[in-house]
């Protein structure tokens, strides 16, 4: 399924607004790249503190629910329809998505420099399984690359509609189409990022929480994600729901099968 943000850029493109652009989808690029970049390696590696506060293991804890708290909070808030409606009264819509790009790579660079490491280890595996997860974390990352290739004008660091609007074009309207792993679960990035986050060789206390914290939170961010969608698209994206499951793909083909 690809879709893109209803709210198009209609102003044509001045030399005056250019260089603020550039500054930012660079800094759209370097935060919002290179965070994601970071978290992936920061999941597979078992979450390594960065900074060590020196916080006792309960504390740590409660420090640690905070940061992801934070993260979800700003997330969240910045990608609903009525927030960038009123943030859109305020800035150029062709800045929202950069601008989220930028301030999710922001929380999520503290998150990752400032998560407080626990010793306590509960699962720890080994020999042929600790292959297999980590086989299994590969072909999860593998997977969310393509599939965000196969949405095309998907443009999750914001810079596409900037540059559309400096060459004085304008953005296209909203597109509802299926295709790639949007066949098989309506939401398999997500899908794909609980596999990230559970494909993990050792699970210590705080790896434990985060796994937690998480997986409720991106099962929540799907309910609300679906909510914006049907705004979008009405009874086009209700005809999909019926036909391919949410967050778990249990069904052979399910849209291919059931198209009319």
């Amino acid at each position: 399924m690809t879709m893109k943000d209803p709210m198009s850029a209609n102003s044509s493109c001045t030399s005056g607004s250019s260089v603020p652009s550039y500054l930012v989808m660079a800094l759209s690029g370097l935060l919002g790249g290179v965070s994601m970049a970071l978290f992936v390696a920061f999941l597979y590696t078992g979450l390594p503190s960065q900074i060590n506060l020196g916080l006792n293991e309960p504390t740590s804890l409660y420090f640690n629910t905070l940061l992801c708290f934070l993260f979800f909070l700003q997330h969240s808030l910045m990608l609903r329809n009525g927030f960038r409606q009123w943030l859109s009264g305020f800035i150029p819509p062709i800045y929202l998505g950069a601008l989220f790009s930028i301030f999710s790579g922001l929380f999520l660079l503290i998150l990752m420099l400032f998560w407080q490491k626990s010793t306590s280890i509960h699962i720890e595996i080994d020999g042929a399984g600790y292959g297999v997860m980590r086989v299994l974390f590969f072909i999860s990352m593998i997977s969310f690359y393509f599939t965000i290739r196969s949405l095309r004008s998907f443009d999750p660091l914001g810079i596409r509609d900037i540059s559309i609007h400096l060459k004085g074009k304008q953005t296209r309207g909203s597109i509802f189409t299926v295709r790639g792993t949007y066949q098989w679960v309506r939401h398999p990035l997500y899908f794909f990022s609980l596999l990230m986050i559970w494909a993990n060789v050792s699970l210590t206390t705080d790896r434990l929480l985060f796994n937690g914290l998480w997986t409720v939170w991106i099962i929540i961010g799907t309910f609300l994600e679906e909510r914006d969608l049907i705004a979008s698209f009405g009874d086009e994206y209700r005809n999909y729901q019926r036909k391919v499951p949410m967050l778990i793909p249990y069904k052979w083909f399910p849209w291919a099968n059931n198209k009319q």
